[in-house]
């Protein structure tokens, strides 16, 4: 009886284990998203995590008629990403992302991960700022 609980328990463990580890750490997909970097800001209440949004651009049905924008939201948990990110904010950019199925507080609120910044480029360079 003894060793039936105890492989019972461990069966139990381990399954346990095996569903945390594919919720939270699991990577489910990777890929990349362009547009426009709209917002970036570090915000929580207990947990501080860099958030933002980006717009990627697109149309929709009648093209003459319809024009859709669609929102990206992320987060961000290396702080190298995050100061590129706020040193470019409204430009142009292309990012790497890693998808989860859950979130974690300390590692951001979106599903969406940002690892890393392949391009930026200024879409607003045809007019300068006059000193």
């Amino acid at each position: 009886m003894r060793k039936a609980a105890t492989i019972i328990i461990t069966v139990i463990i381990l399954a346990l284990v095996g569903f945390i580890y594919w919720r939270y750490f699991f990577v489910f997909a990777e890929g990349t998203k362009a547009g426009v970097l709209n917002t970036f800001q570090k915000k929580g209440y207990l947990f501080k995590t860099y958030e933002g949004q980006l717009i990627q651009s697109g149309f929709r049905g009648n093209p003459t008629t319809a024009i859709q924008s669609n929102q990206f939201s992320f987060s961000v948990t290396d702080e190298k990403v995050a100061q590129k990110l706020m040193e470019n904010s409204g430009k142009d950019m292309e990012l790497h992302y890693k998808r989860y199925i859950g979130t974690l507080p300390w590692r951001g609120m979106q599903p969406f991960i940002i690892d890393s910044v392949y391009q930026v480029t200024n879409p607003n360079n045809l007019v300068a700022p006059q000193p």
